[in-house]
């Protein structure tokens, strides 16, 4: 079978692996790829998504995968565009795909299908925003993509106000809305489900650090680490989880006139009134699919090619048990910034544990560097989440470059 992947991070880079390991003779493609993911998969170099498809038609592609979010609401869509190819595509529509692409439009679903989340308001000016802030702390989410940098929990007034301008005035994302909605007080949980139509499979539930230092301080980032088990939540809790939230919203998408095939991503805060939807994520997330990805057993390749043409078959994955920690090691001055170009060091001795590149490029002298915010994933798994932890911790510690930025409770934050 022939599969091409889109994307270019540590997200894509697990998921290759994981088609990679699956059984039979799979020949492996990668738009746009990394040095990195180029070990695996052949890189495609074209300069736009209409040339995309027309590669993957002129290169017989049996199965499209969308990896990062952005194309499947770039022109008309990734898996639009794929539908109208004859491509099987593991990704939902672009109509649905809005379910990431807007944060007001996921709100507005959620509310219309009764589905638990925080209350909210869609602000349209930087006034109205301001208006909009009446307790804290209080959660700012700007209305569009802004690769898991345009969400601020902000404790105080002058750290909100902040926020609105940059987003609103300085419009540091771009044109768009802003929603303001009440902060949820509880652990964070991280629901994996593949959607096919109307039928769906709970994948392993994950756990991610999206603040940049120790002790969730510091402005939020892509995700600094990420922990996996089926034991992070027990199952009468996955049980209302699926009652209440996953259930109700394959039938929203269904009322709504919305397909969708592809990973959704339920960001969840577990609150003492029960679990609330923070977000939707319209492909797996990122971190969590490195610290998942390694715990995936049985025929990937098979299972995501079946669904991508509505067929979905549980029987085909499976989970291994114990615990999976995913450490990410992060470029100087990122989030606010990256450095590009800083040499890494210690990638050979890594033992026992799996190396994902979120950032990397090979430089003239063909040694790995630093080229963008989070650089490098260390995975390792274990039958207990400190044995595991301690493995990931160990492996990391041999990795090296000038200015790296690790967290040191990973894994620890939100158990004890």
């Amino acid at each position: 079978m022939k599969i091409l992947v889109t994307g270019k991070g540590g997200r894509e880079h697990a998921l290759i692996t994981a088609l990679s390991e699956s059984p039979g003779q799979h020949e492996l493609f990668a738009y746009p790829g990394s040095d990195a993911i180029a070990a695996l998969a052949t890189r495609v170099e074209v300069p736009g998504l209409p040339e995309l498809i027309t590669w993957m038609k002129a290169n017989a592609i049996d199965l499209c995968v969308a990896g990062e979010e952005a194309w499947l609401v770039k022109d008309r869509g990734l898996a639009n565009l794929c539908e109208e190819a004859g491509i099987p595509c593991w990704g939902p529509f672009k109509e649905a795909a809005q379910l990431e692409a807007s944060k007001a439009f996921a709100k507005d679903f959620l509310k219309r299908h009764a589905i638990p989340t925080a209350s909210y308001t869609v602000c349209t000016s930087a006034d109205e925003a301001r208006a909009a802030l009446t307790r804290f702390p209080i959660v700012l989410k700007f209305d569009g993509l802004a690769a898991g940098k345009g969400v601020a929990v902000c404790p105080t007034r002058e750290e909100a106000e902040d926020f609105i301008t940059e987003v609103m005035e300085k419009r540091v994302f771009g044109a768009g809305n802003l929603v303001v909605e009440t902060c949820l007080i509880g652990p964070e949980l991280s629901v994996f489900a593949s959607l096919c139509d109307d039928q769906y499979h709970i994948l392993m539930p994950a756990r991610d650090y999206k603040r940049i230092r120790d002790n969730d301080q510091g402005p939020n980032t892509g995700g600094m680490g990420a922990v996996a088990s089926r034991e992070i939540v027990s199952t009468e809790v996955l049980a209302r989880i699926e009652r209440e939230i996953v259930q109700p919203t394959v039938q929203g998408l269904i009322k709504d006139g919305l397909r969708y095939r592809g990973f959704l991503y339920f960001g969840l805060m577990l609150t003492p009134e029960g679990p609330q939807v923070i977000e939707y994520n319209c492909r797996f997330g990122d971190p969590e699919a490195e610290a998942v990805m390694p715990m995936v057993r049985g025929d990937f390749a098979g299972y995501v090619f079946e669904a991508a043409r509505g067929k979905l078959k549980p029987e085909l994955l499976h989970f291994a048990e114990g615990w999976s920690v995913c450490l990410i090691s992060a470029s100087a001055g990122y989030p606010a910034s990256s450095r590009s170009g800083d040499v890494i060091s210690g990638l050979e001795a890594v033992e026992g544990a799996r190396v994902y590149h979120c950032g990397t490029r090979r430089n003239d002298e063909g040694r790995f560097e630093t080229n963008g915010g989070r650089v490098l994933a260390v995975v390792a798994q274990a039958a207990s989440r400190d044995a595991a932890r301690d493995k990931a911790y160990a492996e990391s510690a041999k990795i090296r470059f000038d200015g790296l930025q690790r967290r040191s409770d990973i894994g620890r934050m939100h158990f004890e």
